[in-house]
């Protein structure tokens, strides 16, 4: 039985209007973007999403507006993290999943929780949760790695926790991850310059920054890896690998809405405290660009 998560999923960016109001017309393309361009799955309220900055009315509006016009089409999968347990467990208890296939949660950042509580954090969670969990290891933002034995150890507590989002860059932490978990649990890359060989190794696939601006590319190449054609995959993944930097150069989602600005799909606007891409990155984004489009 095939994963419901395989593939290429999209943690999908919050366009914003010049008064930094959401764009919802440029919401509304981007999630058309996504289908026509074979993406398996929408991730909505992630980091991409600069979701720190949006309110919780804000917030609640997004997740019904993209759940509407997606339509029932792709799977949809919903952010909801914190660092305070009691807080996020109420939360969950008070949402309305309808429509929603997943939560994406991250773990707890800036109060440096131990292994153990990483796993009671996550147990409290999956135990509210009425829908699937996955997890999502990012140590570079939150200031703690959960490892592979923790992870696994999570995995262990329900059917409930289906994958990781693993984005440590710890190729031996996701080979023991893949090797130790239980059958129904399964890593997904959370870096898109490591979804080749995250698949290679037995992830099922990615949640991908880049496929907001390239998501035929982006599906093309994890569709091609998943399916064994290396060919097609390892040439995709050496076209793309110096956009890939280059995204990343002045943070997410700088990079990508600099890009998307240049394709003419979103205007090239953040919320503070981050701010767009500088000249320099946005003239390297769009010499690549001509190159590869």
């Amino acid at each position: 039985m095939t994963h419901p998560f395989t593939g290429a999923g999209v943690a999908l960016i919050t366009p914003f209007n010049e008064d930094k109001s959401v764009d919802y017309s440029a919401l509304e393309r981007l999630i058309e973007n996504q289908i026509e361009g074979g993406i398996d799955y929408l991730v909505v309220l992630g980091t991409t999403a600069e979701t720190p900055t949006l309110s919780d009315e804000e917030k609640k509006e997004i997740v019904r507006f993209v759940v509407e016009k997606n339509a029932g089409r792709l799977k949809i999968v919903v952010g909801m993290g914190g660092n305070n347990t009691q807080s996020l467990v109420q939360a969950i208890k008070n949402t309305d999943f309808e429509g929603v296939d997943a939560i994406l949660s991250v773990t707890p950042y800036y109060n440096k929780p131990t292994q153990e509580g990483l796993f009671q954090h996550f147990k409290a969670v999956v135990e509210a949760s009425p829908i699937p969990v996955i997890l999502y290891n990012v140590p570079g933002r939150t200031g703690v790695n959960m490892d592979a034995d923790t992870t696994i150890r999570i995995a262990r507590l329900s059917e409930k926790v289906v994958a990781v989002k693993e984005a440590s860059g710890d190729l031996g932490q996701f080979a023991k991850i893949i090797s130790k978990a239980p059958s129904y649990f399964k890593l997904i890359s959370g870096d898109d310059g490591l979804t080749l060989p995250s698949v290679t190794m037995g992830a099922i696939g990615v949640i991908s920054v880049i496929a907001n601006a390239l998501p035929e590319k982006l599906s093309q190449l994890t569709h091609s890896a998943l399916n064994g054609d290396t060919a097609t995959s390892g040439q995709l993944h050496l076209q793309m690998a110096e956009m890939l930097k280059l995204i990343f150069k002045d943070g997410n989602p700088a990079g990508v809405k600099a890009l998307m600005k240049m394709m003419g799909t979103v205007q090239n606007e953040l919320r503070l405290p981050l701010v767009p891409a500088s000249a320099g990155t946005y003239n390297l984004i769009e010499a690549e660009w001509q190159k590869i489009k």
